[in-house]
């Protein structure tokens, strides 16, 4: 009783404290919770590559990192591509990715406005990013990442989900309570599979990592 009604205070407040702002200012706070976070999926260099498992990637291939923030996912892209971009709309963010990965391009700007013509990246990748999105505004970025990606191309991404194991909601509850706002749990009662065949997409793949807190989907052109 005492666990459920913990979890139920927590869901009802969705806003995150002083440390969100914080862990945005600070490059180290926030790189520290990434690596304690993905120490659930064995560290951070497996969470960042579980996306690109079982995906062929050429030396040549085009790779959008969407929403890249400073660059954590970039600096693994880069290593599989001669041709990866580098978009966020924070240009703080853009600038440090540039000092951290500068084997990439960048780009800053809107993930729903994607300054980039039709059918032009093989893939695109995002890494917990998402669930900082509204509802409206989700659909309007997964309906122009499947006008940027080449037929046959794949959208692949990791994010929050709702966990599956019910031990673990406190955890998860918590973290989200402290750092993140309502639209992370928008996220979790969001069919994004539904979401990403309406707009188009087809081959959706999802699997579920952490007892389920965490989803990464691939999806086809």
């Amino acid at each position: 009783m005492l666990l459920c009604s913990y979890i139920k205070t927590l869901t009802i407040l969705k806003m995150a404290t002083f440390l969100r702002p914080l862990s945005y200012q600070y490059p180290w706070l926030y790189n520290t919770i990434s690596r304690v976070s993905a120490l659930a999926v064995g560290g951070e260099k497996r969470f960042r590559s579980l996306c690109l498992e079982g995906i062929k990637i050429n030396s040549d291939s085009k790779i959008l990192d969407l929403c890249c923030g400073s660059g954590q996912t970039t600096q693994f892209l880069v290593q599989k591509s001669s041709q990866v971009t580098g978009l966020d709309a924070s240009p703080k963010a853009i600038e440090r990715a540039k000092i951290g990965v500068p084997q990439a391009n960048y780009v800053n700007a809107l993930a729903e406005k994607i300054p980039f013509p039709e059918q032009e990246f093989d893939l695109v990748h995002s890494s917990v990013a998402l669930h900082e999105m509204e509802t409206e505004q989700l659909r309007e970025i997964i309906k122009e990442v499947y006008r940027i990606l080449k037929p046959g191309g794949l959208f692949a991404f990791i994010d929050l989900h709702k966990p599956t194991n019910f031990l673990l909601w406190p955890s998860l509850a918590t973290f989200m309570w402290l750092f993140e706002t309502e639209t992370a749990w928008e996220l979790l009662e969001t069919d994004v599979i539904d979401e990403l065949k309406n707009l188009g997409f087809n081959e959706c793949q999802q699997k579920l990592y952490a007892g389920g807190s965490l989803q990464v989907i691939q999806a086809k052109k």
